[in-house]
């Protein structure tokens, strides 16, 4: 037999493996009841063509085409696993408030990697529900009113003090969030040591958008070598904290029923920092782009800010009050966080086979809950695609069916965010320290992109100008 023939032998062998592996995937599909579908390639799946489809503008193609096809719940196999993905509000809510019942907490061991296998993504059961409540302690509004506001404020006011013509949004976003995180965990106020920690942290969050193999990601690699110098510059802190205890995150964690370890107290530090500074600087940088990019909306910001400031007078700190009475302020934040949709949706495994509208989920089975789609969906919201913060004042008429369920950008059930109301009053603090100091245009052009998650290409570059300087130099 030569070459050729053994060539035609393997090609005919590998299709009719093909061909047999597509028969019994059609077979299992209609014994099971799955939902409609493609399972792609063997092995593959559809993974590359879920990458590629998040290289255009559109903030959901993927899910889009297949929607299209087969409706608001399809079967397909991303990232090694066959995955049922819904865009239907009712489902997702029934994946969410069934954790640890019918489904389970579930993401790749690069994550685990990466925050640490105690961290509060990656608990489960009694621990979980446990901790969830620890933090949500520390978040509530009562915590906020009387003890975070104040540093929130001096916080966002520092970083602004040296603000002056070409500024990367981005980039001061994260300094402030970073800054208010560790603030709210440890006590520390800005200092070298929390820059070089920041600086670390950076690297660890650029492994999360990488792929997770240290021999062939550079990226990944770095990531995980600064992920053990972040965990020994805590491990630090924690034991010196066993001596010394002050009223904060950290000492509640020290304090914990049981007695949690300090690798257990690191992994749960490093994963909140994550939380608490990623995802909000990102949703402070986009509430600017998109304000920028509708200026009546800029404007009325302005006008709502510019009068909570007349009304203070000397006193300079922000009181619970003044957020309290920011009503179009919490529009622009409730718009800015389902049209950003910075955690995309979630991933969760099936803990038995379940039933749900028809359909059957194996167990084992990953289940994607798209909080995206439902928040892009024009059926939910009209004109979904446009950032419109007025759709959210009483009586407009542009939110076409109960936002309790289908706006969900915290997530939902047992594991919603536990800092939702913290993220909140963050960005509407920064929005009205920015509105009443500065004015800006953009420094260029800079687009969204959605994949792994949602974020400007360039950092969002802006020239600033002091708002006291321009009417000085208006009047001239």
């Amino acid at each position: 037999m030569n070459s050729t023939d053994i060539f035609l032998y393997l090609l005919l062998s590998f299709s009719f493996l093909v061909l047999v592996l597509h028969l019994l995937r059609t077979t299992n599909r209609r014994k099971l009841h799955l939902p409609p579908g493609n399972l792609g390639l063997p092995f593959l799946g559809e993974t590359l063509q879920l990458i590629s489809a998040y290289k255009t503008e559109n903030p959901e193609p993927f899910i889009d085409d297949r929607v299209s096809k087969y409706g608001t719940v399809f079967t397909t196999h991303v990232f090694g696993e066959p995955t049922v993905f819904s865009a239907d509000p009712d489902i997702n809510r029934f994946i969410l408030q069934n954790e640890g019942r019918l489904f389970e907490s579930s993401y790749p061991g690069s994550i685990s990697n990466l925050l640490g296998r105690h961290s509060l993504l990656l608990m489960r059961g009694n621990l979980h529900k446990r901790m969830h409540s620890l933090t949500m302690s520390f978040a509530n509004s009562s915590i906020i009113r009387d003890h975070l506001l104040v540093d929130i404020d001096r916080l966002v006011r520092l970083n602004m003090e040296g603000w002056t013509g070409r500024v990367l949004l981005m980039e001061e976003a994260k300094k402030i969030t970073f800054q208010l995180t560790v603030k709210q965990l440890m006590s520390f106020d800005p200092c070298e040591w929390t820059e070089n920690l920041m600086k670390e942290y950076m690297l660890v969050i650029e492994g999360f958008f990488t792929v997770p193999l240290p021999i062939f990601s550079t990226t990944y690699r770095r990531a995980i070598q600064a992920r053990g110098k972040v965990a020994e510059a805590l491990g630090l802190v924690v034991r010196a904290r066993r001596r010394e205890r002050k009223n904060d995150m950290l000492a509640a964690l020290l304090d914990e029923e049981g007695g949690l370890s300090d690798e257990e107290i690191v992994d749960f530090m490093v994963a909140l920092l994550v939380a608490g500074y990623e995802t909000t600087s990102t949703i402070m940088t986009l509430a600017v782009k998109f304000l920028t990019e509708t200026p009546p909306a800029l404007a009325q910001l302005k006008d709502e800010h510019d009068e909570i400031l007349a009304k203070k007078g000397e006193v300079e700190t922000l009181q619970w009050d003044d957020y309290k009475s920011m009503n179009f302020t919490q529009c622009v934040v409730n718009e800015t966080l389902r049209v950003a949709n910075i955690i995309s949706g979630v991933f969760r495994r099936a803990m038995r086979d379940v039933s749900i509208k028809g359909y059957t989920i194996p167990k084992g089975w990953k289940v994607f809950a798209s909080l995206r789609a439902v928040h892009m969906d024009h059926d939910h919201f009209k004109d979904a695609r446009t950032f419109n913060p007025w759709r959210w004042q009483a009586n407009s008429g542009s939110n076409s069916c109960n936002t309790v369920n289908v706006f969900t950008p915290f997530g939902g059930g047992p594991r919603r965010c536990p800092g939702a109301e913290l993220a909140r009053v963050e960005l509407s603090v920064f929005l009205h320290h920015l509105v009443t100091q500065f004015s800006w245009v953009p420094a260029e052009q800079d687009k969204l992109v959605f994949f792994p998650t949602t974020r400007t290409q360039k950092r969002y570059p802006i020239i600033v100008q002091r708002r006291s300087e321009f009417k000085c130099s208006s009047t001239l």
